[in-house]
């Protein structure tokens, strides 16, 4: 029987649960390109400091937090305001169950009711399942940079996908604050996620 899943915004609360999501991409793998992981304390920074201005979400399964996904500035000039880089993680007992396909839509509704017109997702190659997943929710490869990072005594390739959320007009509006969107378009945008 499988569980319930709610999607919500996270907050500094969650920083422990998402740190232990995270913490074995960046100690046996090169998903992430961080060599030291960040304890509970910087976690929870990270968090407050994103969301007033970008989604930070999290997947719940029976209390527990099972999954999260974030959107951060793509690059600081102000040029790139439309363009975000989007994250997911998913805890490995909860892989297979749609959690990352629905943080995403969830995700991409939001950055959409922002305003934002391009998110890039960001993958050390090979890595086939988050390929799979990006894909899955509309992404399309972009770029690859060879030998981008070394880690773990090798050189990894980087992929970017590209997903583009909202269309590329020549007077784009202003992108929105994530702590100004109304409450309904979060709601909503978690209910569809």
């Amino acid at each position: 029987m499988n569980a319930k899943i709610t999607l919500r915004v996270a907050n500094e609360g969650d920083a422990a649960a998402i740190r232990a999501i995270y913490a074995p991409y960046v100690e046996r793998a090169a998903v992430s390109f961080e060599t030291e992981v960040p304890d509970v304390a910087a976690m929870a920074a990270r968090i407050a400091k994103l969301l007033p201005t970008h989604p930070w979400l999290v997947a719940v399964i029976d209390d527990q937090v099972a999954g999260y996904a974030y959107a951060s500035p793509h690059r600081e000039r102000a040029a790139y305001r439309w363009s975000v880089e989007v994250t997911a993680y998913v805890h490995p007992r909860f892989h297979a169950r749609g959690i990352g396909k629905r943080l995403y839509a969830a995700l991409h509704a939001l950055l959409k009711a922002q305003n934002r017109v391009n998110a890039f997702g960001i993958i050390t190659l090979p890595n086939a399942a988050s390929v799979a997943l990006h894909e899955a929710c509309g992404f399309r490869h972009c770029a690859t940079f060879r030998h981008a990072g070394y880690k773990f005594g090798a050189w990894h390739d980087v992929g970017w996908w590209q997903l583009e959320i909202g269309p590329a007009s020549t007077m784009p509006a202003e992108p929105i604050a994530f702590a100004q969107l109304d409450a309904s378009t979060i709601e909503q945008a978690l209910a569809g996620g």
